[in-house]
C-alpha cells in the first residue's frame, strides 16, 4: 500500500493502525519517516512484507522549506536553538551554488537523530541521553537539490531527489554552513519513493473506509524489476522453492526477476544463485509456497 503519513505520528504507528485495519499480524513499511514529515510511505501486508526490501533502494523525493540563520540540535524546527546569524544578505545565487555543491556523490555524516548504530547503540538513543559520538561520514548520492525564495523572509522552499539513506536534514544543515551560517529543515515532505509517489498515496483515513481499495497486488513492489512469466510446469517446481537455469525460467540481464504464473500472478523472486555458477538462479522469496 501507498499511504500518505500525517504529521505527528512515527511510520511504526502507521503499521499499527494498518494490522489493525486489515487484522493482520504480519505488517512492515520500506523507508522510515520523522514523526514531523508527511508524505509516502510503502506499507507491506502479510506475507508480502517478504518483498519490501527490494523496495528500500529506491530513490526517494522530498519537498520541504530550509530556515536560514537559525541552528538546532535535531537540525529541524524540534529541536532547540544552538546558534543564530544575520542572512538576510544571502541572495538567491549564493543558495543555488551552495546546493549545487551538495549534488551528485557527496560524503554525508548521519545525524545524532537517527536509527544508525555506533557500537551497537542507536544514534537517537544516545542523543536522548544527552550524549554526542563520532559519526563516520557515509556515501550519499544527490541527484536534486533545488532552492527558491519562499513567501517568509530567509526560508527557502526545496526539492531533493536522493539515494537511500540520504538525510535531507543533514542537506539543510549543510546548506546553512555552506552560505556561512546555519539553518534548519521544516515542513519536510516526501512526495515519492521510485515510481510511488503522493498522487496516487491514500491517507489513513481513506484506508479505513475502503481497505481493500488501498491494497495494490503483490508484483506492484517489483516495479522497475524484468519480469518473467512461466507455464504450470515451472510453476509448481518454483512452489517448491527449487532453484532453476536462467533457460528454465526465461531470465537475462542480472537480474532480480519478478517470476509470474501464467494468470499473472506474483510467484516468486528469484535472483542468481552466487556459487559461481552464473546460469543457477534461486528463490529470494517464494509466494506461491504460502499458498
Amino acid at each position: 500500500m501507498v499511504i500518505d503519513k500525517p504529521a505527528g505520528w512515527t511510520s511504526h504507528d502507521v503499521v499499527a493502525r494498518c494490522r489493525r485495519i486489515y487484522g493482520q499480524r504480519r505488517v512492515g513499511h520500506s523507508g522510515t519517516l520523522d514523526p514531523g514529515a508527511t508524505g509516502v510511505l510503502l506499507v507491506g501486508l502479510g506475507r508480502v512484507t517478504r518483498l519490501l526490501r527490494f523496495l528500500s533502494d529506491l530513490p526517494k523525493t522530498y519537498v520541504g522549506e530550509v530556515v536560514l540563520g537559525v541552528s538546532t540540535t535535531t537540525l529541524d524546527d524540534e529541536g532547540e536553538v544552538t546558534g543564530r546569524w544575520d542572512m538576510s544578505d544571502v541572495g538567491a545565487g549564493e543558495v543555488t551554488a551552495a546546493a549545487a555543491g551538495l549534488t551528485g556523490d557527496i560524503m554525508q555524516v548521519p545525524p545524532m537523530v537517527s536509527a544508525v548504530h555506533v557500537d551497537g547503540r542507536r544514534l537517537h538513543e544516545l542523543a536522548r541521553q544527552g550524549l554526542e559520538v563520532e559519526r563516520q561520514p557515509r556515501p550519499v548520492t544527490v541527484w536534486e537539490f533545488d532552492a527558491s525564495p519562499a513567501a517568509e523572509a530567509g526560508v527557502w522552499a526545496i526539492r531533493v531527489t536522493c539515494s537511500s539513506g540520504t538525510y535531507v536534514r543533514v542537506l539543510a544543515a549543510d546548506l546553512g554552513t555552506r552560505l556561512g551560517g546555519g539553518a534548519h529543515l521544516r515542513r519536510l515532505r516526501r512526495e515519492a519513493i521510485g515510481p510511488f509517489d503522493a498522487g496516487s498515496a491514500r491517507t489513513l483515513a481513506e484506508v479505513e473506509a475502503d481497505p481493500a481499495a488501498a491494497v495494490l497486488p503483490p508484483q506492484a513492489a517489483l516495479t522497475g524489476y524484468p519480469v518473467v512469466q512461466v507455464e504450470e510446469e515451472i510453476a509448481a517446481q518454483i512452489g517448491h522453492g527449487r532453484r532453476l537455469s536462467r533457460a528454465d525460467l526465461g531470465a537475462e540481464g542480472a537480474g532480480p526477476w519478478a517470476v509470474l504464473d501464467p494468470s499473472g500472478a506474483l510467484l516468486a523472486v528469484y535472483e542468481a544463485a552466487g556459487d559461481g555458477d552464473g546460469d543457477l538462479l534461486r528463490p529470494s522469496v517464494v509466494l506461491a509456497a504460502d499458498g
